[in-house]
């Protein structure tokens, strides 16, 4: 699996490159931490007019030192993952930082992107639709969007509606094979819904089924109620460690890529990790 890191100057960019690092070390994986440095000319001008050289020259400078500056903090940080025998590189890119790293998990295939963020800063970036909320919405991989570093032991997958697509957790259900969390497979049946009650119970068999084959042994709830209030209830009074989503409307077939804004919006109301499943077209 390979795993792409999006950093930049905060701590929190810091921790999800090791929280990377520990979540890849019983699994076949490469973890790559890219830093985009701010273009020189967007930073001086703000995407137009003349600006004199000796200013733009210590424009550069000092994008340049910040630049050798996270570098380094990414080698430290990678540290970790070579410690455990897992590939770990750092790469620069100047321009957009959504795009850039749209752009480069696309064009190197990665299965999955990483990063970090604090929930305050998360929920304002959300709302602009800045960096996370483009990433979130445009990435072809799945996005684990990681707060502060806390041991996974318990998680949740949610399904609701007709979903029932084992997806999200054949791509999780390797990754923690080894450590072996409690895992939650939680139904919400949602009202208005014309689902029946044995299509929810044999949604549930089969991704019992699905965990099992890897050696899970996963705990199955179903709930009525509104998606986003029974999700946020469950993360709550079970304290789970991750949460597990589909990105995809439930309306709109998977291919046109549309996320929810369920998704979104529990993205940003809750406190814990939140892995957005999305399946990649490679």
């Amino acid at each position: 699996m390979k795993i792409l890191v999006a950093v930049d100057k905060t701590k929190e960019s810091q921790v999800a490159l090791s929280y990377a690092c520990h979540l890849m070390e019983h699994f076949i994986a490469i973890v790559d931490a890219l830093y985009v440095k701010p273009d020189v000319v967007e930073t001086v001008t703000g995407g137009g007019g003349y600006i004199p050289f000796t200013m733009r020259s210590k424009v550069e400078r000092e994008i340049e030192k910040e630049t050798e500056k996270t570098v380094e903090e990414i080698i430290e940080a990678c540290a970790i993952c070579v410690g455990k025998r897992i590939p770990c590189n750092p790469f620069v890119a100047s321009g957009d930082p959504a795009e850039e790293i749209l752009h480069f998990a696309d064009r190197d295939y990665y299965d999955m992107i990483i990063f970090g963020s604090q929930g305050r800063s998360l929920l304002r970036g959300l709302l602009v639709e800045t960096v996370p909320a483009k990433i979130l919405q445009r990435a072809q991989q799945s996005v684990l969007v990681l707060r502060k570093f806390r041991p996974i032991e318990k998680i949740l997958v949610a399904y609701r509606g007709s979903q029932c697509d084992p997806g999200a957790l054949e791509f999780i259900a390797p990754l923690f094979t080894k450590k072996k969390p409690e895992i939650t497979v939680l139904h919400v049946q949602e009202m208005g819904q014309a689902e029946s009650q044995e299509f929810v119970e044999a949604c549930l068999r089969t991704g019992e089924e699905t965990l099992r084959r890897y050696g899970h042994a996963p705990l199955k709830k179903s709930v009525k109620g509104e998606f986003v209030e029974e999700i946020l209830k469950a993360v709550a009074i079970e304290r789970h460690d991750l949460l597990v989503l589909a990105g995809y409307e439930p309306e709109l077939p998977k291919n046109l890529k549309v996320m929810s804004d369920e998704v979104l919006e529990l993205v940003r109301l809750t406190t814990r990790p939140v892995l957005v499943y999305r399946e990649d077209n490679y």
